[in-house]
């Protein structure tokens, strides 16, 4: 099946208003991460121009249980900026999908959150490997299904903390199941 025929509640919310899809997050529902292991999700960021511009539209984000440690761990995988209904294409060097900023997924509980970003799980850069000084490592995303029970339409958005204060940003987007991981990079 295409892509952008699975989309149906996620590509909906491309251009929606920022209230509308902060409105979303607080009234999400809980996400399961045994249902997130071993999935590649196609990424969508949500209509803040300027952040596309310097990043990107569409990526992936990977879950992946580490069988060592247990964590659920994950990273984006940079795509070729094919358009949104184009099928996903990793942009690959030195024979390997370009994966950037790692992230371990954690509940909501013990870390700092805005009011209300507490329904699903967290995305924490700060718990991965990533270079030290990246501005990354200061950023987290709550992370909600768009439906209750079907972990196939996420939602997201980025906040970062500083120095314990809990800053929102305008960077929405949703995630859609997209297909089985196929490369898991060395450095977790």
């Amino acid at each position: 099946m295409a892509y952008g025929s699975r989309m149906s509640l996620a590509r909906s919310l491309v251009g929606a208003p920022l209230r509308e899809l902060r409105a979303r997050i607080i009234g999400g529902h809980p996400v399961d991460p045994r249902a997130l292991e071993g999935w590649a999700y196609r990424g969508t960021s949500l209509g803040l121009a300027v952040v596309e511009r310097l990043t990107w539209k569409t990526f992936q984000k990977t879950f992946h249980r580490d069988v060592r440690s247990g964590r659920l761990m994950g990273w984006n995988v940079r795509l070729h900026q094919d358009g949104l209904d184009a099928p996903s294409r990793p942009i690959v060097e030195h024979g390997r999908p370009r994966c950037v900023w790692h992230y371990e997924v954690i509940e909501p509980r013990g870390v700092a959150f805005p009011r209300g970003f507490d329904r699903g799980l967290i995305i924490d850069y700060g718990r991965a490997t990533n270079p030290r000084f990246d501005p990354i490592n200061w950023v987290k995303d709550p992370l909600v299904a768009l439906q209750p029970g079907n972990m196939d339409e996420l939602l997201g958005v980025s906040y970062s903390v500083v120095a314990g204060l809990c800053i929102e940003t305008p960077t929405y987007f949703t995630l859609v199941r997209e297909q089985r991981i196929d490369f898991v990079p060395e450095v977790l």
